[in-house]
């Protein structure tokens, strides 16, 4: 999950880390998701492996949009996860990420462009962010000849 919180900090988004378990910490879950748009939290993003129930439960109790990682913490490497994120029932839905670190990172740019549709600078600030990712990519040179 990494990744997520590199890009918010990268595009200098105010966000907060917890953990949560849907199994362990049932209550904590219930706790946090419900009061997510109380607090003023615009999206959130879940990370969680195996059974992967926390990102499903955390969109059942808020209207809060939620972003699912799918984590490789089992034989499966994540793939277990990934179908538990994204065959969420109709009526509580989940955006479902890549498995591990590109999803993380992936999910932390979900966010960003989510909140960019309300927020023209953070909007201006990705549109560069993706400019650059572009400049990189023409500019890399294979043998005496650039890439196109």
């Amino acid at each position: 999950m990494r990744g997520a919180v590199e890009m918010l900090r990268e595009f200098g988004v105010p966000h907060e880390v917890r953990v949560v378990s849907a199994h362990r910490t049932p209550d904590l879950l219930f706790e946090y998701a419900e009061a997510a748009a109380g607090r003023g939290l615009r999206v959130i993003v879940a990370g969680a492996g195996g059974a992967a129930h926390l990102p499903g439960m955390m969109a059942a109790k808020t209207v809060v949009p939620v972003l699912g990682v799918p984590i490789a913490a089992t034989a499966l490497q994540g793939f277990d996860a990934m179908l538990s994120i994204a065959q969420m029932p109709k009526g509580v839905p989940v955006g479902t990420m890549a498995i591990g670190a590109a999803g993380a990172a992936n999910a932390g740019l979900l966010a960003i462009a989510m909140l960019g549709t309300t927020d023209a600078a953070l909007q201006e600030k990705l549109v560069a962010w993706r400019a650059a990712r572009r400049d990189e990519v023409l500019a890399q040179v294979v043998g005496d000849e650039v890439s196109a």
